[in-house]
This record gives structure tokens, C-alpha cells and sequence, in this order.
């Protein structure tokens, strides 16, 4: 029952993530105004917006215009609504809790909240750099600072350095390349992934984002999508893998060490 809770909560936090991709780029206020059709500009009733539910009812079209409605939105809540479900698993196989004590476990609740904020942001910032080409500073630096509150109840300065340390990487890429290779935004990025995970899972992060990077980008070529100078967002495989590194950190690195023979 919990996990279809947790579930269900995650498909309206999505249709509210789906907002930020939206208006942030475009420097709308989330909480202002009602959603509308980005075609039509109609405004949109309730009952057009029901996670996943309305857009397998209207065909994936707007009930006002019959223009197609984007894929990015149904894809958001979905992937939001198993994220919160991943998320309790992840802390229950962290003994962080246990079956019985979900709902008095304070440690359990503070934890929740934490993760299933910040990988809300990575959500965020995944689709609103895929889609606007744009890494959010609204997103970026309260994420931030939940990172370091979180933890602060940790070796803090593992965390800070590895900011600073994944700050300082990413910024010499930048003027190597002098912002061709990468944006800013990857930059400031780099810093938040650094104090959300720490070392080393943020060696972690950083191998799986060049090395998904590489293949996704050589497989573009390949089919023709992409040119070999062509702009592709590393943004979105800087969040997935931070996310990896969340749930798979440990397992990933304990595997590389295995195969290395150390």
C-alpha cells in the first residue's frame, strides 16, 4: 500500500516538476497562473491534467486544439513516481529502516525528503537542459544548500572538497574548450553533484556520465542525428550519473577495485 502511495504522490510531484521545466526557462513563475496549452495557450482544467491519466484519455493531444501534447510530460511524472518508490527501497536496504517503523522513523523521514528532493531537482535539470539547453540556477543552488545541511551530519569536508574538487575539473574544461565542449551550467552542476555525493562516488558520476556521454554521442553520428561538432547537453548524463552513483555508488566502485585486482 505504502509503495503505491509513495507512487501516486511521485506522479503529482512530477506534474508540478513538469511546471519548473517549463516556466523557469522562460523566467514564468511556477506558482503564478494556471497551466495552459503551450499551442493554443488555453487555460487547462483540472481534469486535463491528471497524472498519466489524461494524457492516455485525450490521445496525447490537447482537448482544445488536437495538437500533439510532448512525450516529456508523461515521461516526467512516470519517472518521478518510480523515483519515490526507488527511493524507499534504497533506504530500507540502507537499514535506514525498517517494514514496521516507516512512519515514526524520524531518521527515515528526514532522509526521504532529502533524497526524493534532491533527485527531484536532478529531474529537473535533466529535462530542462535536454529540452532548453539550459541548466537551471533556481534548481541548482537550493539543491545546493540541502546538500550541505544534509551533510553536515556527515565528514563535511569530504563533501565540500569534492565540490570544490568536481568545481574546479569541470571549470578547466570549460576554458580548455572555452565553453564549446561544455556550458557554465555544467560547471556549477558539477559543484552540486560534488556535495551531494561526496568521495569517491563522484568519481563514480563523473565515468558513467563521459563514458554514457561517449557511446550515446557516437551513436547520434552514426544514425545521422548528430554531427561530429554538434552541441550535445552533457547535462543529462551528469544527473544520470549522480543518480547511479546514489543507488549504485558503493556496488559500481567495489566492482571496478574487484576487476582492477585491488
Amino acid at each position: 500500500m505504502i509503495v503505491f502511495l509513495l507512487f501516486i504522490i511521485g506522479l503529482c510531484v512530477g506534474s508540478f516538476l513538469n511546471v519548473l521545466i517549463d516556466r523557469i526557462p522562460n523566467d514564468e513563475s511556477p506558482l503564478a497562473g494556471r497551466s495552459y496549452c503551450d499551442h493554443c495557450k488555453k487555460t487547462l482544467r483540472w481534469h486535463n491534467m491528471v497524472p498519466l491519466l489524461s494524457f492516455a484519455l485525450l490521445k496525447g493531444k490537447c482537448r482544445y486544439c488536437r495538437t500533439s501534447i510532448s512525450f516529456y510530460y508523461p515521461l516526467v511524472e512516470l519517472v518521478t513516481g518510480i523515483m519515490f518508490v526507488i527511493v524507499f527501497f534504497f533506504l530500507i536496504e540502507s537499514r535506514i529502516m525498517n517494514h514496521e517503523s516507516w512512519f515514526t522513523n524520524f531518521e527515515f523521514i528526514i532522509n526521504y525528503f532529502y533524497y526524493a528532493l534532491i533527485l527531484s531537482s536532478f529531474i529537473v535539470i535533466f529535462f530542462t537542459d535536454l529540452k532548453y539547453g539550459i541548466i537551471p540556477d533556481k534548481i541548482v543552488y537550493p539543491a545546493v544548500a540541502a546538500a550541505a545541511i544534509f551533510n553536515f551530519q556527515f565528514s563535511i569536508f569530504n563533501f565540500i572538497f569534492s565540490a570544490i574538487g568536481a568545481f574546479i575539473f569541470f571549470l578547466l574544461l570549460y576554458l580548455i574548450t572555452r565553453g564549446k565542449g561544455m556550458g557554465f551550467g555544467d560547471v556549477k552542476l558539477a559543484f552540486l553533484l560534488g556535495i551531494v555525493l561526496g568521495f569517491p562516488k563522484i568519481i563514480v558520476a563523473f565515468y558513467l556520465a563521459f563514458l554514457t556521454g561517449a557511446i550515446v554521442g557516437s551513436i547520434l553520428i552514426i544514425w545521422g542525428k548528430k554531427k561530429l561538432k554538434s552541441a550535445i547537453p552533457f547535462g543529462p548524463f551528469l544527473i544520470l550519473g549522480a543518480a547511479l552513483s546514489i543507488f549504485f555508488g558503493e556496488k559500481i566502485l567495489q566492482l571496478v577495485l574487484h576487476l582492477l585486482n585491488f
